[in-house]
């Protein structure tokens, strides 16, 4: 176990120091059944970080004993989408569009049936009718938007992508749509003037502090520090430190789509002060990023009861979701009301509780790529549990 040295401790931010213990074991149990690699967490409340750890090995190699650190870089997937959400709220803010705005006023392939009457918020809220993420659905003979850009180079990525048209009509489900996400990241790099990864750190990453989070993973200081779960993992670091690595996208087409579905680094300590930035109402260490009415209205559940949830096997049930984050809240859940939260497929979490003012995010590779509902929905519980 690696702690990292933090300004408050439990006690002074009203969190009980033995549930500590608890999530520790928690990890700790499930690296020994084999479910998780490794875990590392930070967690803050109203604004005063407590717990900044990780436990377990940096490597899925069995014979590299590297300890994972709490400053280990990992991908945090589709975390990114919140900060794409967040971009596109300040741009909101600033008068630049409306978060009812038909995509089509934007972008010009939307404006055609039957894709004109998809908004914006449509896309923030995966209501939009696209089709959804490879997986979301058994049909062996499924194309995505992914494999229709990858087979049509005649037309724009967006062009090629539509060719897989409406899985439903614009607000009548909810389907799990990364691609919806790149066409925000579209709408971003359009309206601002400012390519999307640049704006989101320029506006966002660098006026929250966050030293160790971006897009560009291709550094040799980020590299050095990454997580290695995985065979592919390890083939680009030892590639990349070697120096023969060759970016597999370089020129093509795949260089032109933004990468903020799912495309970001950080650490738990990074994310937990983008948490932080959101429970203080827009603002960290002076810094204005978004105005609190801003995060209210994101926050704000979105979907109504007939907005059902067939993805992954879900059965129909009702997806609670706001303008951008996850906001499912069930028999299983200690936060409050209101909390809302991304989880990345990497494993990762981030969750925020406004009425605590709890945040907690934390990294749980999972073994060979199997998710499991126990180091995220089970740890979530354990964390919330240590609240006095």
């Amino acid at each position: 176990m690696v702690y990292y040295q933090t300004k408050y401790t439990p006690e002074e931010v009203g969190y009980d120091p033995l549930r500590i213990e608890a999530v520790n074991k928690h990890f700790q149990d499930l690296i020994e059944k084999k479910k998780i690699l490794s875990a590392n967490y930070c967690m803050a409340r109203d604004g005063r970080t407590f717990v900044d750890a990780a436990i377990g090995k940096l490597s899925y190699q069995e014979d590299d004993t590297r300890e994972l650190l709490p400053d280990t870089i990992q991908r945090i997937a589709s975390i990114t989408k919140l900060f794409t959400a967040v971009a596109i709220w300040q741009l909101v803010e600033n008068g630049k569009l409306r978060v009812n705005q038909k995509v089509g006023e934007i972008i010009e392939e939307f404006n055609t049936p039957p894709f004109n009457e998809i908004t914006i918020a449509h896309l923030l809220t995966h209501t939009s009718g696209l089709q959804p993420d490879p997986g979301c659905f058994e049909n062996k003979y499924f194309l995505s938007p992914w494999e229709l850009i990858d087979k049509d180079r005649s037309k724009t990525w967006i062009a090629a992508a539509l060719q897989s048209g409406l899985k439903k009509e614009p607000g009548e489900e909810w389907a799990y749509c990364s691609f919806g996400f790149a066409i925000l990241g579209e709408i971003i790099t359009r309206v601002s003037g400012i390519r999307a990864e640049n704006y989101i750190i320029d506006y966002i990453v660098s006026p929250c502090g966050m030293k160790d989070t971006g897009f560009d993973i291709e550094k040799k200081e980020i590299v050095e520090r990454l997580n290695i779960p995985s065979e592919r993992r390890e083939k680009f670091v030892k590639e990349f430190l070697e120096g023969t690595y060759k970016r597999e996208d370089e020129g093509s087409v795949w260089g032109q789509i933004p990468s903020t579905g799912g495309g970001m680094f950080s650490t738990a300590k990074d994310l937990c002060r983008f948490g932080t930035m959101l429970v203080q109402g827009g603002y960290i260490e002076g810094n204005r990023i978004i105005g609190r009415k801003t995060i209210e209205k994101m926050s704000t559940l979105y979907t109504g009861p007939e907005i059902k949830d067939y993805c992954w096997k879900a059965g129909g049930v009702y997806r609670a979701y706001g303008l951008g984050p996850d906001m499912r809240c069930n028999d299983a859940s200690l936060y409050s009301k209101g909390t809302y939260f991304h989880e990345g497929a990497g494993g990762c979490c981030l969750i925020i509780d406004p009425v605590e003012k709890l945040v907690a995010a934390w990294f749980i590779p999972f073994i060979g790529d199997v998710w499991c509902p126990e180091p995220l929905y089970n740890a979530a519980a354990v964390m919330w549990s240590g609240l006095i």
